[in-house]
């Protein structure tokens, strides 16, 4: 099998789509495919980039020129009809739980998307921890059990928490934010870069001055980078072991 037909069909078993990422943790496993090298990733992005059997749908993230109008209908415009909407905000919240647990990170999503879909996949496949550890008082817990990817720490607190911000309103998310300011958390909205001037608004209220110099700001491209650097590294870790 010819390394450009493992990559076709990797992401074939992906829904017709893969981040980089998700391009360097499966199309090595093809049965029948051969690299000549334990760390390929420059020749997949070699591969992607430069065959008509892909399209860019934005940087990391590619798909199959086969399967285009379907692809597009879920990512082009990001944003344009409800599902899109819904679907683009699923997809981020899987990739930033990813990166959690390729970084030894204890990752959790809300119960209620669970069962919500994530490239071939639930978003609870995807995720390590399934009951929110009970770490402060349960008002507290009961806002922060809403918020769309927590990271814990080996101590089971928070040390990370990410709001994707693919539609509603940031100040929402902030406000969420706030009630974990007694805790040494890392705070992340994941958007579009276009909504960052949104952002930058929002957090200057002084309502957030409490946990404005922890929160960041995570453009969609940035995930997929971050996702694609962290799941090179942990595959040559592996690979050095």
């Amino acid at each position: 099998m010819k390394q450009h037909e493992a990559v076709i069909l990797a992401m074939k078993q992906n829904g017709g789509y893969a981040t980089l990422g998700q391009l360097y943790q499966s199309t090595p496993r093809i049965s029948g495919s051969k690299w000549g090298t334990k760390t390929p990733f420059a020749s997949i992005r070699r591969i992607v980039q430069q065959h008509d059997d892909f399209f860019k749908i934005r940087p990391g993230l590619w798909a199959l020129t086969s399967e285009k109008d379907k692809v597009l209908r879920l990512f082009a415009g990001e944003g344009t009809k409800p599902k899109e909407r819904e679907y683009s905000h699923y997809f981020y919240q899987g990739l930033v739980a990813e990166i959690g647990n390729l970084q030894g990170f204890k990752t959790y999503v809300p119960a209620q998307d669970r069962n919500k879909p994530f490239a071939e996949q639930k978003l609870g496949n995807v995720t390590t921890v399934s009951e929110f550890y009970e770490f402060t008082y349960s008002d507290v817990l009961r806002r922060a059990k809403t918020i769309d990817v927590t990271w814990f720490n080996d101590r089971k607190f928070p040390g990370s928490v990410f709001e994707i911000e693919h539609s509603t309103d940031i100040q929402n998310s902030l406000l969420k934010f706030v009630e974990l300011q007694d805790f040494r958390t890392k705070f992340y909205i994941v958007a579009d870069g276009r909504r960052k001037a949104e952002f930058d608004n929002k957090i200057s209220f002084y309502a957030f001055s409490s946990i404005k110099p922890y929160v960041k700001f995570w453009d969609y491209d940035s995930v997929l980078d971050i996702h694609a650097k962290v799941t090179a590294s942990n595959l040559a870790v592996k690979e050095v072991l």
